[in-house]
């Protein structure tokens, strides 16, 4: 059954239990999964992998209840095609008190996941598109209103421009502002630019510092914590890569001094205080033979993912668990 993204609100979730949200409007896909979880709700947030690795221990999990609980919401991330045999497995009627919602980048026409839902009476399907300038506007407006912030038209245009059809980066650059604004601060359009040119992604730098640091627990968290888009592959990469030069230097420095502290100390440019623990973990978890191994790696994948765009996270997501379980130390 097919719903409009407007009309998520109508879904009555005592009768549906299933429901897929697909699109690349991350930011709306959020909003409207919040729109159907209740505030008693225990949720639990799986990715598509963890699920089909332990898809009877899933199944089990999925019909048990506790006494303390009231609703339970279940949310698939990165959900492909791959999943619909497990779907299928699912006795609604057991379900009871829990539903469903499973979350997918675009799919396509042809997806066997998209149609089935798009054809069942018992399940329902929502696309998201990219939000349109004016859409965008408007929430810009709303927001603005809200928080009782002055701001220009040719500025809120500005944001609009910088924030491609996603809500979702828009509200991350009107926080900055909101945050700014705090102590009376006027807003114009040379704020506005430093404001949303801080670039630096500290949940993608901390994934890729996870990974080097082999700590597969805390990487998975990440992944399920974080709605990463098409778009943040090449950064993912490209972060990936520029870390992977620093820890090979810094490896080849500690393979000629045997001096973990001594190599820490020394490096150039200086490693800043926070870092200092988690770096070690990677220079002792890496040879300079695999961390060079895993730069050429790198580049071979970025040449993938610019070739299949639209499962880039799905590529990046299975090459950096797949990297955390590899032992490269020896």
């Amino acid at each position: 059954m097919i719903i409009k993204s407007f009309e998520v609100e109508k879904i009555d979730i005592n009768k549906t239990k299933i429901i897929l949200f697909y699109g690349k409007n991350e930011g709306h896909k959020r909003s409207s999964t919040n729109i159907l979880i209740k505030k008693k709700d225990q949720i639990s947030t799986y990715s598509q992998d963890e699920i089909l690795s332990s898809s009877e221990n899933f199944l089990e999990s999925l019909y048990s209840k506790s006494l303390f609980e009231s609703q339970k919401t279940i949310i698939i991330k990165r959900a492909t095609d791959k999943l619909l045999n497990l779907i299928e497995k699912i006795d609604v009627e057991r379900l009871e008190d829990t539903i469903i919602i499973i979350l997918a980048d675009v799919l396509e026409k042809k997806s066997k996941l998209r149609s089935t839902f798009e054809k069942s009476k018992s399940r329902v399907v929502v696309a998201f598109y990219p939000d349109t300038n004016q859409t965008l506007t408007k929430l810009a407006h709303d927001f603005l209103r809200e928080c009782k912030i002055t701001m220009s038209q040719s500025n809120i245009n500005l944001l609009v421009s910088k924030n491609s059809g996603d809500r979702d980066a828009l509200f991350n650059e009107l926080g900055k502002i909101e945050n700014y604004s705090k102590n009376g601060k006027k807003i114009n359009q040379e704020i506005v630019e430093k404001l949303t040119n801080l670039n630096e992604n500290y949940s993608i730098a901390e994934l890729v510092d996870n990974c080097l640091a082999k700590n597969k627990k805390k990487i998975i968290n990440i992944l399920n914590e974080n709605n990463f888009t098409n778009e943040d592959s090449i950064l993912i990469l490209r972060t990936f890569l520029n870390k992977s030069r620093k820890i090979l230097k810094l490896r080849e420095e500690f393979e000629k001094n045997s001096d973990i502290d001594l190599t820490i100390s020394s490096a150039k440019p200086p490693i800043f205080w926070k870092d200092k623990e988690i770096t070690k973990e990677q220079i002792s978890k890496w040879t300079s033979y695999n961390i060079s191994k895993l730069i050429y790696e790198l580049n071979n994948v970025e040449l993938h993912v610019k070739k299949n765009i639209n499962n880039s996270v799905y590529l990046i997501s299975d090459f950096i668990i797949n990297q955390s379980e590899t032992k490269t130390n020896n």
